[in-house]
């Protein structure tokens, strides 16, 4: 490949044209960030990154990360350039229906993009979920002779995800960690859609990140190609986590937008993209690309000659260790192990006979000590609430740093919720872990906007939230969950959890496991009671709602539903028995998972909720979201305000989430259907 000046100008002004064209094109989108990193871009991967653009997926692939994924022409252009399925008529269709270069990068839709960027700094966090994850499978699978894993992790990032908090959270635990195998590019250009960032960021970076116990390298020419390449030489070489700060001007190359927030967020208009071409002396078409500049960017020979070496390596490798190749193959397949089902089955068997009365968190526990001897890959969590969560198991390691790096299965976050859902987004996406980790629900509140960018990937992350409502007691309104749970339910590709019992929540986390997305486990604080059900009732617990106590033989007459989820199971229970005395006839719907419900087939929905029967919901949570269940004239058990600092059991009573009040309303509304 080349490697002259001429030849490292040319290549970035390919970046620079394409960007600058497609955005014109869609007259909408960000020239400046890709403008200005492009230097960055030739170094990075035309010198030192490690993939195949005909394996976007190889399993010892670099990962690369554009944190700044508003700059996402920058991606495409480089996936274009060095010959990924990305044609460039993709490139034309930059911001358009269906298109594969969406306005920001996401994961599953162009190939090479290894996560979604645009929330900005949760792309770094991602990238340090995949160096960690890189840590662990490498202290796992390598042997003395023979290095399996290996590959690094870069990341591109500017001025917003650095003023973002999550950017502290993950960066930190990653100079803990001392992700040595992460490299960080920081777009240093002082620029952000207000301005100029001195006016309200005027962090010291480099200190702020030797702080961390980070290595920085600081005023690194960022339109330097050579100086950059230096500079990543060197990075490879510390024992920690490296931010490289490079120096750009924004939109480099626009003669009268360059250095300012014009460049940033808007197109360049085209005089403007006229007057660009003139400056950067680039006489070509809008698109045009000359066949020596795509030759120097084609990077499909190199990285068939890398990955066919990592293939003869790892054919030894499975000589000599068949049984740990075998489970690398099969954890970088995402594929769970041989009998799987059989084992969850049993995991599920031993929560029924145990047939205890314990709180959800702690069914929870128990689950995941029964996961874990069948599925080696797991690897959970939690923001500093393990006592709390229950998210540890006898077996586990702490992860912590020795000679190797980072190893283990059981990471201790610390305070950092959003953090730590990011984190394990990139453990996820990296491939090799079932991840998962544990906080309060309430704030599932800090870990938002990382659950939602999960759910837009389909990403298999586990969160697990236990403390699940005023049931938590004295810790008060701060920490008691009351719209959380609606909330998770309505994000797409979500799917939400909350078990009413050890059954339902070993079925729960099984489910988890086999999901193909993301899921959202609630557990709760207190003690529930133990429902014994038949074999078929277990197996429709993984179809999200079922029957748990159908109506009695004995009532002929007037007949309801009380639906009901977690804690509040047990007071529809109790509720359906009171009534039966009075002469109506209740079934008991428990409802863990409305998400996978709703997928069920018409038939089951009916015949779990037949129409023109009337419905009361029972949950210690707010009662809207139960309206598409029970109807305007169905009724709703459940809690619109804050709660209050006392006893659970004095909080029960107090908010009306009572027995009485299930069969005060249940009475109404039958006596309503019989006018």
């Amino acid at each position: 490949m080349k490697t002259t000046d001429i030849s490292n100008t040319a290549m970035a002004n390919a970046i620079r044209a394409l960007a600058m064209d497609a955005v014109q094109q869609a007259n909408s989108g960000h020239p400046g960030m890709p403008m200005g990193m492009a230097e960055i871009g030739v170094a990075l991967w035309s010198r030192h990154l490690r993939h195949n653009p005909n394996n976007p997926h190889w399993a010892d692939r670099d990962r690369f990360v554009l944190s700044n994924g508003h700059g996402s022409m920058l991606l495409y252009a480089l996936l274009h350039l060095t010959g990924y399925a990305l044609p460039i008529e993709e490139l034309k269709n930059f911001r358009q229906l269906h298109s594969k270069t969406p306005g920001h990068p996401e994961y599953g839709i162009t190939p090479g993009v290894e996560t979604t960027t645009g929330p900005l700094g949760q792309g770094l966090a991602n990238a340090v979920g995949m160096a960690l994850a890189e840590s662990l499978l490498a202290n796992e699978f390598n042997k003395p002779d023979a290095k399996i894993v290996d590959h690094h992790t870069y990341v591109f990032l500017g001025d917003g995800c650095l003023m973002e908090g999550i950017s502290h959270e993950a960066c930190s635990l990653a100079g803990v960690l001392k992700l040595n195998k992460l490299i960080a590019f920081y777009d240093d250009n002082g620029i952000s859609i207000d301005g100029e960032v001195v006016h309200w960021f005027r962090d010291d970076t480099p200190k702020r990140f030797e702080a961390y116990g980070w290595s920085v390298i600081p005023d690194v020419s960022g339109h330097d190609v050579e100086a950059v390449d230096a500079a990543i030489r060197r990075a490879k070489e510390s024992d920690k986590p490296t931010l490289i700060c490079c120096k750009t001007v924004i939109g480099e190359g626009s003669p009268n937008k360059a250095g300012t927030h014009d460049a940033h967020g808007a197109a360049l208009g085209e005089k403007e993209v006229a007057a660009t071409r003139e400056k950067l002396g680039w006489h070509y078409a809008p698109f045009a690309i000359p066949q020596e500049i795509y030759a120097a960017w084609d990077a499909t020979k190199a990285g068939a000659t890398v990955e066919a070496e990592w293939n003869i390596a790892f054919a030894a490798y499975r000589a000599k260790y068949p049984r740990e190749a075998a489970e690398f193959e099969r954890r970088m397949a995402n594929e769970l192990p041989e009998n799987w089902e059989e084992k969850a089955r049993a995991i599920v068997a031993v929560a029924n006979d145990r047939a205890e009365t314990v709180a959800t968190r702690k069914a929870s526990q128990q689950a995941i000590e029964g996961i874990s001897a069948v599925l080696p890959e797991l690897c959970g969590g939690s923001a500093d609430l393990t006592g709390s969560n229950l998210t540890n198991w006898r077996a586990a390691t702490y992860v912590r740093v020795g000679e190797g790096g980072a190893a283990g299965n059981y990471i201790n976050y610390g305070v950092r919720e959003f953090g730590m859902s990011a984190v394990i987004n990139g453990l996820a996406l990296h491939g090799g872990h079932k991840a998962f980790g544990g906080t309060f629900l309430t704030f599932s509140d800090y870990s938002r906007n990382a659950l939602r960018v999960a759910a837009l990937m389909k990403s298999p992350s586990i969160f697990v939230f236990t403390h699940d409502s005023i049931g938590l007691g004295e810790d008060g309104p701060t920490h008691q969950s009351i719209e959380h749970v609606a909330s998770l339910r309505l994000i797409p590709h979500m799917v939400v959890w909350r078990p009413a019992d050890t059954v339902e929540t070993a079925v729960a986390w099984t489910q988890a496991v086999e999901h193909k997305g993301p899921s959202c486990l609630i557990f709760s604080r207190q003690n529930l009671a133990f429902n014994p059900r038949t074999d078929e009732q277990i197996a429709n617990i993984a179809r999200g709602g079922y029957v748990l106590r159908d109506w009695p033989d004995n009532v002929p007459g007037r007949k309801l539903v009380l639906i009901a989820t977690g804690s509040e199971v047990e007071l529809a229970m109790k509720a359906a028995q009171a009534l039966e005395r009075d002469g109506v006839g209740a079934r008991v719907v428990s409802m863990p998972s409305t998400n996978v419900f709703d997928k069920q087939d018409a038939q089951y929905r009916e015949s779990v909720l037949p129409r023109g029967t009337r419905r009361v919901a029972v949950e210690a949570a707010h009662p809207d979201f139960w309206r598409k269940y029970v109807g305007l004239e169905g009724g709703v058990v459940g809690i619109d305000t804050f709660g209050e600092s006392a006893p659970a059991g004095v909080l029960f009573e107090h908010f009306g989430l009572t027995v009485e009040r299930v069969i005060e309303q249940a009475l109404a509304i039958s006596a309503e259907s019989d006018r």
